[in-house]
């Protein structure tokens, strides 16, 4: 089976939006299953969680897997308030 790997770096917000949707849609074509790293996401806003979603309904459509691993606390923060992580499958880490 074919992963890529992706690691997100700074804000996921609307001024880099466009750009990482075209980023995850590019790997998306490239493998069977593509992990997107969070760990370096300092913030995340509205436009940077419908990219994420595009991007898992994206793969849905195409009958390949976006996974989202190592969630920063700002990823993990924003998807325990909007209960996102069941959403996207992800077993999101737990804040020591």
């Amino acid at each position: 089976m074919d992963v890529g790997y992706v690691a997100l770096e700074g804000e996921i917000t609307i001024y880099r939006a466009a750009e990482i949707k075209h980023m995850l849609q590019t790997e998306l074509k490239r493998c069977a299953v593509l992990e997107v790293d969070l760990a370096g996401v300092t913030d995340i806003d509205s436009a940077g969680i419908q990219v994420l979603i595009l991007a898992k309904l994206m793969a849905r459509d195409e009958s390949r897997e976006l996974r989202l691993v190592h969630h920063s606390d700002a990823v993990r923060d924003v998807f325990e308030r909007l209960a996102l992580g069941r959403w996207f499958g992800d077993v999101l880490p737990v804040a020591l």
